[in-house]
């Protein structure tokens, strides 16, 4: 374990230090994976900062969390924002993409917190469940602008193809969530959503098949 020296001790901003080394950790390698040394050789802290800090690992835990969700929700929100409102309920998806092609990416935070606690009272489990509440909101507002018939039956299915497209994607890469938003474009179609909601997607398909086929011929 690194040396805690008295100036590491009273250093500034130890509690971002201690969210900053969870973050990167809790991540990359897994909740369980990680003990709190660990966690406070990566952030030069004593154990007593932790605790005045977080109380325990498990609010360390739900910090780690709440501040991935509040990364998600500003991410996803000034991404989808630049474009028309109709065009939002795809466009998520494509915001997904981004992140999937992304060096660090390794899958959705919520997804992964859920598969190591099956706790449902657990504090990061709550918050958790809130996220996927916001998500659920989010995808009927987005479906309500397309003018879809059924927002809410039609957002609940297209959030479980996200979902499911999203835990592939790290797996197996960013095709599977282009694959679902081709999928999610046409279930926007069998339920009479705006022309606008879904021609930017066909245009952008056209304009690959012209490029594939003149990088061909060249």
């Amino acid at each position: 374990m690194k040396k805690i020296t008295p100036e590491t001790q009273t250093k500034p901003n130890v509690r971002a230090r201690l969210l900053d080394a969870a973050d990167r950790l809790f991540y990359n390698e897994g909740i369980h994976a990680v003990g709190i040394d660990r966690v406070l050789d990566e952030a030069r802290a004593a154990k007593a900062s932790l605790y005045s800090h977080f109380g325990c690992k498990d609010d360390l835990i739900a910090a780690y969390l709440q501040r991935r969700i509040e990364l998600a929700r500003d991410s996803i929100g000034q991404y989808v924002e630049q474009f028309p409102s109709p065009q939002r309920i795809l466009r998520v998806f494509e915001c997904a993409i981004i992140w999937s092609e992304q060096a660090q990416f390794r899958g959705c935070p919520i997804q992964l917190l859920n598969s190591e606690f099956a706790c449902e009272q657990h504090p990061a489990r709550q918050l958790a469940s809130g996220q996927r509440a916001w998500m659920l909101q989010q995808f009927e507002q987005w479906c309500e602008y397309a003018s879809v018939d059924n927002p809410h039956q039609t957002a609940s299915a297209l959030l479980m193809l996200f979902d499911g497209a999203l835990m592939a994607a790290a797996l197996e890469g960013s095709v599977r969530l282009r694959e679902a938003m081709c999928c999610a474009a046409q279930l926007l179609k069998a339920n009479s959503a705006s022309e606008t909601s879904t021609s930017w997607l066909d245009q952008a398909k056209s304009q690959s098949q012209v490029k594939g086929k003149q990088h061909e011929q060249s």
